[in-house]
Parts: structure tokens; sequence; C-alpha cells
């Protein structure tokens, strides 16, 4: 999976999961079920933003070594 794609996705997904949420009348289940996919997607990108400032981090040092 190529990471600027996965990135993208996740953000399109998170977008489209809040505007259900904020746009239909849902019930109190589907509610804390969209919610909580949307948790779960924060925290997939979390993870992915993380990961990128880790490896430029790492290239960044790797470069100073040389």
């Amino acid at each position: 999976m190529n990471r600027p794609e996965s990135l993208s996705g996740l953000v399109e997904e998170l977008e489209a999961v809040a505007d259900k949420l904020r746009a239909e009348a849902v019930d109190a289940d589907e509610a804390a079920d969209l919610v909580e996919r949307c948790a779960e997607v924060a925290a997939r990108l979390g993870a992915d933003v993380d990961s990128r400032a880790r490896d430029a981090s790492e290239s960044e040092g790797q470069e100073r070594l040389l």
C-alpha cells in the first residue's frame, strides 16, 4: 500500500464518516458506532503521521552521519 494513498484514503474515510454522523438522523447505537469508527480511523491516521515523522527523522540522522 502506497503511504500517500493510505493517508489520503484514511482522511477521506474519516471525512465521510464524520459527514454521515453530522448530516443524517441516526439512532444512538448507530451514532456510537460512527463515533467509534471515527476514533479508529483517527488513530490509524495518527500512527501513519508518527511513522512518517520517525522515517523523516531517521533519514535526517543518516545524512548527518555521512
